[in-house]
C-alpha cells in the first residue's frame, strides 16, 4: 500500500492551508474594494444600482401602501370643443412646436423667474406611475454652481468623444458642429437639471416603490419642452454621459435619485444658428390599422 513520508505529509499540508489563507485573503480584498471606492469617489453608491430589486422589497414589507381605491374621486373636469375648434387648436400647438429646435447659442439675459415656475408646475402635470410624481427638477442659477456643472460636464464629456463614443456616433454629431465644449453651460441664465427618483420613502423611513420612473420623468420632461416653446424659451436636451453622479453630489441631491437630462434654458443669442435639418412627413412615423 502506498503511504506517505512524513515530510511529504508536512508539505501537503502547508499547501493546503497556504491555499485556503489565500482564497481567505482575496475574499476579504474583495469585500473592502467597494468600500474603499465608496470612500474616494463619495458618488458611487446606488448610482450603479439600476433599481431591479426594489420593487420585491417593497413586496417583502409590511408597510401599508394607500392605494387609488382608498381616494375619493371627484367629476372630471373636461372641456369638450366642436370639430372645427379641435382642429384648429391641434394645428395651432402642432406649428408652435414645429418650430422647435435645439439651441446651443443662448443668450445670458435674465429670464422671469416666475415663467421658470409655470413651466415646471406644467412639467409636474405630467401622468407617473401609481402617481408617485418620481421628479426632482433642480434649477441652478448662481453662476458658480453653474460653471462648476460645465467643468463636471466637459471634463467627462472629452473623454467621451475621445473614448467612449464610437466614431460613427463622433462623425454622426460632426454635422451638428457639437463637440464637448459647452459654452451654453455658462450664458444659459438657468440650468434645469431632471433628476429621477428611483424610489420615494413612506412616512415611516420605508422604501417606496416607484413604478415606471424613467419613462414617468420622460414624459414630464417632454411636458417641459413644450412649455418652454410655449413660453417664447429655447434650450437643448442633454444626457451627460458619466457626469449624473458628480452632478448629484455637486447639487446634494439624495442617492435615491439620477440624472436623467439637463436643460440650459433662456432666449436665443442674437447670432444663433440651427442646423437646417427636416423633420420626417406623417406617412413616416404613422401608421393606422
Amino acid at each position: 500500500m502506498f503511504s506517505l513520508t512524513p515530510v511529504l505529509v508536512a508539505v501537503v499540508c502547508i499547501l493546503i492551508v497556504w491555499v485556503f489563507k489565500n482564497a481567505e485573503r482575496s475574499h476579504e480584498q474583495r469585500k473592502a474594494e467597494p468600500q474603499t471606492t465608496a470612500r474616494a469617489r463619495p458618488w458611487v453608491d446606488e448610482d450603479l444600482r439600476d433599481g431591479t430589486d426594489l420593487h420585491q422589497e417593497e413586496e417583502d414589507t409590511d408597510e401599508w401602501q394607500e392605494s387609488e381605491e382608498n381616494i375619493d374621486h371627484i367629476p372630471l373636469s373636461h372641456i369638450r370643443y366642436s370639430e372645427q375648434e379641435m382642429t384648429r387648436r391641434s394645428q395651432e400647438f402642432y406649428e408652435l412646436l414645429n418650430q422647435r429646435r435645439s439651441v446651443r447659442f443662448i443668450s445670458d439675459e435674465q429670464v422671469p423667474m416666475e415663467v421658470i415656475d409655470n413651466v415646471i408646475r406644467a412639467a409636474g402635470t405630467a401622468p407617473s406611475g401609481a402617481h408617485t410624481e418620481p421628479w426632482t427638477f433642480v434649477v441652478v442659477k448662481d453662476p458658480d454652481v453653474k460653471h462648476k456643472v460645465r467643468e463636471i460636464i466637459e471634463e467627462e464629456e472629452e473623454i467621451n468623444y475621445r473614448k467612449r463614443m464610437g466614431n460613427r456616433w463622433v462623425a454622426d454629431l460632426k454635422k451638428l458642429r457639437t463637440n464637448w465644449i459647452k459654452e451654453y453651460l455658462d450664458s444659459a441664465p438657468i440650468l434645469i437639471l431632471i433628476f429621477k427618483q428611483v424610489h420615494g420613502f413612506t412616512a415611516s423611513g420605508k422604501r417606496k416603490t416607484h413604478y415606471y420612473n424613467e419613462v414617468s420623468v420622460s414624459i414630464a420632461c417632454g411636458f417641459l419642452l413644450a412649455a418652454l416653446q410655449n413660453a417664447g424659451l429655447v434650450t437643448v436636451t442633454t444626457t451627460p454621459l458619466n457626469c449624473g453622479p458628480r452632478l448629484r453630489v455637486l447639487l446634494d441631491r439624495p442617492t435615491n435619485e439620477k440624472l436623467l437630462m439637463l436643460l440650459p434654458v433662456g432666449y436665443p443669442s442674437k447670432e444663433a444658428t440651427v442646423p437646417d435639418l427636416r423633420r420626417k412627413p406623417l406617412d413616416q412615423i404613422m401608421v393606422t390599422v
